[in-house]
């Protein structure tokens, strides 16, 4: 399987199976369509009016050797079988150390940070549990991961202290290496909490929406006004604090900002290199949904921003576009490529209370309980429903091209959104494939250049 597109007058041949990328002339564009259906004889005729044979003739030679060397048309490595490990192996937790929030985003999943019910905190004992659960649930792997998510966690901070020091105790104890990440808004990002992130090495989070306006618009306080002249201020001042080092802004776009990749010049204006910005994935009759008359419009953002990055990268300037980045060179064989993120067996979401979960998107979602740290996972069976849920039981995905590089999207959008478990958000689809292409082509001017 190939797939064929054009990027400035470029063209481009990305094969499938072997994640090569090639930089073809008219004449190979035009030849490749016909090459696995039609004989060499055959395409010599159908083609010998536009091309002179001995440039044909070269080309099917070219193509031929490419074919040969299993980087053109190339098989899948595992023939459209796949069977998930049976083992159950724990590497990451997403803690929730606080369902609540002092921010009332418009487009927030979690319902302003409460999961749909009341206001709660983690307790130290809890947050103790699920550390003590990862230990043990991440049997010899010797490298773990917490996120501590919400709402927002910084209204948690002294439970954080202290599940981070417990963390590390236990690591070393059991003779692993844990790496702590926390998502937040920022607002109550202040220097002693930003010197207890930059000592104990955290990864930071930080969610920034774009330019002032479209920032306030989606991120208010409770009482209406605009979030984003405090949080933009505590965001440098952290960062500054670690010289700019292990962090990511992360924002998200809708329909008041289809224009998103102006949003990301924003954030190169205000000296960020390390960017996140992602399409909301909600209700379609919501006023701030991307509708599907918006989506070719939104599709176009991501010329804008290939050709913005490269021109910033020409001045002397790089941003690290997170969805731009894709790996090449571990191939398709990766279990990864067609299993994902991992939720429900790799990575586990807990609330407050305890209670585990496959991800955070399915926290508040009765029918996806999995047990809690206190008694472990007591329903392996939902896992198992997510370990199986891979790119060779999607449908829609086995015939598209992009599916060793997205692995099948999002189970929390399928689920919510695309109709069914298995059935990825088509929206989101359209999107990814117009990412995944700018992610192709500046890989291949990566290459060039080096």
């Amino acid at each position: 399987m190939i797939h064929k597109f054009i990027f400035d007058d470029t063209r481009i041949a990305y094969d499938v199976h072997s994640g090569v990328i090639h930089v073809v002339d008219e004449l190979v564009w035009d030849l490749l369509d016909d090459y696995p259906v039609l004989h060499e004889d055959a395409l010599l005729e159908k083609h010998k009016d536009r091309y002179r044979s001995e440039e044909l003739a070269e080309a099917l030679s070219e193509i031929r050797e490419l074919v040969e060397k299993g980087m053109l048309f190339s098989t899948d490595p595992l023939g459209g079988k796949y069977n998930p490990p049976k083992e159950n192996i724990v590497k990451a937790l997403c803690l929730h150390l606080a369902h609540d929030c002092n921010l009332e985003c418009r487009y927030c999943f979690a319902g302003q940070g409460k999961f749909g019910g009341n206001p709660q905190l983690m307790s130290e004992e809890v947050g103790k549990k699920a550390l003590d659960f990862l230990m043990e649930a991440s049997g010899s792997k010797k490298n773990v991961e917490v996120d501590f998510f919400g709402g927002e966690p910084l209204l948690n901070f002294e439970v954080l202290k202290t599940l981070v020091n417990y963390g590390k105790y236990l690591a070393e104890k059991k003779g692993k290496k844990i790496k702590f990440t926390v998502t937040t808004n920022g607002v109550n990002l202040n220097k002693d909490i930003g010197q207890f992130l930059n000592e104990h090495e955290m990864s930071v989070v930080l969610s920034l929406d774009g330019r002032p306006e479209v920032h306030d618009k989606m991120r208010p306080f409770p009482n209406g006004k605009g979030s984003h002249r405090i949080v933009l201020k505590n965001i440098k001042e952290f960062l500054e604090s670690r010289n700019y080092k292990d962090y990511y802004i992360r924002g998200t776009y809708t329909a008041g900002n289809q224009d998103f990749a102006s949003d990301v010049e924003y954030f190169a204006e205000q000296g960020f290199e390390s960017i996140s910005l992602e399409p909301v994935v909600s209700d379609p009759e919501l006023v701030y949904s991307l509708k599907p008359e918006m989506l070719e419009l939104v599709a176009e953002q991501y010329e804008v921003l290939t050709r913005m990055i490269i021109k910033m990268k020409a001045n002397g300037k790089r941003i690290n576009f997170f969805h731009f980045n894709i790996d090449l060179d571990g191939g398709p064989c990766l279990a990864k490529r067609l299993s994902g993120c991992g939720a429900g067996y790799n990575y586990l979401a807990v609330d407050p209370q305890g209670g585990l979960h496959p991800c955070h998107q399915f926290v508040g979602e009765q029918n996806f309980a999995m047990g809690d740290v206190f008694k472990g996972v007591e329903k392996w069976e939902i896992g198992e429903r997510f370990k199986n849920n891979h790119l060779y039981t999607k449908e829609e995905c086995t015939g598209c091209w992009a599916k060793f590089l997205c692995s099948g999207g999002c189970h929390g959008s399928a689920y919510f959104y695309g109709g069914s478990f298995n059935t990825p958000f088509k929206s989101s689809c359209i999107l990814t494939r117009k990412r995944l292409e700018c992610a192709l082509y500046l890989s291949l001017l990566e290459y060039q250049s080096n």
